[in-house]
């Protein structure tokens, strides 16, 4: 994987970035405000920012491409929630899968900056197959977003 912004330590090369590369994908999403969506995933989270242009921003979201598109009317209007041992998961989301050690530094960063967890970090299937770290949280404009951590990324479909 690629991470172009090597100064920031939530987005260095990690034993995760050896696994089999992976294509990357793509994802649009609409914020209300670029200038608040650069603050968050350039500034927060670490994104490098790629192309843009004055209604849309690309950003290396751990190595994939993630383009926030400027909706000035949306708002964080009425989100569906699954049950999930015991959470009210938002869907839809989107997120990333890491190893658990990178999963917990940036789950630190974000509650030093007093992020609003929807799902606040812990762990799932502890000692089973499959055993994760999992948080939820939402971006500026309602996004909501879950990001993964394994102790095995070779588990990550473990039954």
């Amino acid at each position: 994987m690629i991470f172009a912004n090597s100064d920031n330590p939530l987005m260095q090369s990690s034993p995760s970035d050896q696994l089999p590369s992976l294509p990357p994908f793509h994802l649009a999403v609409q914020v209300h405000d670029l200038v608040a969506a650069r603050d968050f995933y350039g500034g927060l989270l670490g994104c490098s920012e790629g192309r843009s242009d004055s209604t849309w921003v690309d950003f290396n979201f751990f190595g994939h491409q993630f383009v926030c598109h400027l909706n000035p009317k949306k708002s964080a209007h009425a989100i569906h929630y699954n049950e999930v041992d015991g959470h009210g998961v938002p869907v839809p989301h989107f997120g990333v899968v890491l190893d658990l050690d990178r999963w917990s530094e940036i789950a630190e960063r974000l509650k030093e900056k007093n992020i609003e967890f929807v799902i606040s970090p812990y762990i799932r299937f502890a000692g089973e197959p499959g055993e994760q770290g999992t948080m939820f949280f939402f971006d500026p404009s309602g996004n909501p977003i879950e990001i993964k951590g394994f102790r095995d990324l070779n588990s990550l479909f473990a039954k």
